[in-house]
C-alpha cells in the first residue's frame, strides 16, 4: 500500500475510471403499496397496443393506476424525448445520459410517488430499453449503462417486465404503416437486431422478473398472455392496490385487515372484468 486512495474501478477500459456499479444500490425488497409494470421491445412490437387493452381492464375494475412513458412521462420528460426522438444527432454516451436523467425524474416526481399510493404503474419502457438500446446496440455496456439506470432510480425495477418480442422485419412493417419514423427508428437493420438480441439476454438473465411475450402472434392472442402476468402478479403482490371505489384500499374493501383477503379483492375485482368472463373489448 502506498497510502494511495483506492481506484473505484474501470469502466470500458479506462483505468481509474469510475465504476458506477461502486454506486449503483442493490434494487429493494418490494417496498411499497402499488405494483410497477413495465412494457418493453423493440420498435412496432405494439406496446402502445397491449397497454391500451391493460389500461382498459384496470379502469373497468376500478383498480386505480397510472400510465406513463419514457422517455417522457413529465414536462421535462417531454422536452428531453422531443430532443432524442426528433432532433439531430445525439453522441452515444450522452444518449445515455440524457435517458438517465429524463429516467430519474420520471421516478422521483411520477412513479414512486403512484407506487406509495397503492397504484399500478404502467410505463411504455424503463431501463431495460437503455440497456439494450444504448449498452448493446450502441456498444456502450449493457452492465454499464444498467447500472447508471440503477443509480439514477435509487435501485428501482419493475416488478414484472413484459418483453414484447417479434423479428425487427415485422416490427419495421408496423412502423412504416404508421407513417413518420423517429431518430432511433430510422436505425439499420444491425442496430435493431442487437437490439433484440439483448432484450432476449436479459430475459434469460431475470426470468422471474422479465416475461417474454412473442408479439408476432394475433393482437387478442398477445393480450391474453399479457392478462394471465398480470393476474399472477395481482394474486402474489396485489395486498396494497387502491380501489378507487371510495378511495378505499383493496384490504378495505374486502372488508378484512389481512394481506391475504387484501389481495384477493383486488384480484376478485380484476378477475371479473376479464375478457373470458363478459368483458367485450
Amino acid at each position: 500500500m502506498n497510502g494511495d486512495p483506492p481506484r473505484l474501478g474501470v469502466v470500458s477500459g479506462y483505468p481509474g475510471a469510475v465504476n458506477l456499479s461502486v454506486f449503483a444500490p442493490v434494487p429493494p425488497v418490494h417496498a411499497y403499496p402499488g405494483l410497477f409494470i413495465s412494457f418493453e421491445g423493440g420498435d412496432g412490437v405494439g406496446k402502445t397496443t397491449q397497454i391500451d387493452r391493460l389500461s382498459a381492464l384496470l379502469t373497468a375494475a376500478r383498480i386505480a393506476y397510472r400510465r406513463t412513458r419514457e422517455p417522457g412521462g413529465t414536462e421535462l420528460g417531454d422536452r428531453i424525448r422531443d430532443l432524442l426522438l426528433h432532433g439531430g444527432h445525439v453522441s452515444p454516451h450522452a444518449e445515455a445520459l440524457l435517458y438517465a436523467a429524463d429516467r430519474a425524474h420520471h421516478v422521483a416526481t411520477v412513479v414512486r410517488p403512484a407506487l406509495a399510493r397503492g397504484e399500478v404503474v404502467l410505463t411504455d419502457r424503463y431501463l431495460d430499453s437503455s440497456v439494450a438500446y444504448q449498452g448493446a446496440a450502441r456498444a456502450l455496456g449493457p452492465q454499464e449503462v444498467r447500472d447508471l439506470s440503477l443509480w439514477a432510480t435509487d435501485g428501482l425495477l419493475p416488478d414484472l417486465t413484459i418483453l414484447l418480442d417479434a423479428d425487427p422485419a415485422v416490427g419495421s412493417a408496423r412502423t412504416d404503416a404508421r407513417g413518420r419514423r423517429d431518430r432511433l427508428e430510422r436505425e439499420p437493420d444491425a442496430f435493431h437486431a442487437a437490439l433484440r438480441e439483448e432484450f432476449r439476454v436479459l430475459a434469460r438473465q431475470e426470468p422471474e422478473r422479465i416475461k417474454l411475450v412473442d408479439a408476432e402472434r394475433p393482437v387478442e392472442v398477445v393480450a391474453a398472455e399479457v392478462t394471465g402476468l398480470v393476474e399472477q402478479l395481482i394474486a402474489a403482490r396485489g395486498a396494497g392496490l387502491r380501489l378507487e371505489s371510495g378511495g378505499a384500499r383493496a384490504s378495505a374493501a374486502a372488508g378484512a385487515n389481512s394481506a391475504g383477503h387484501a389481495a384477493h379483492a383486488a384480484l376478485k375485482a380484476f378477475r371479473a372484468v376479464l375478457p373470458r368472463r363478459g368483458l367485450q373489448q
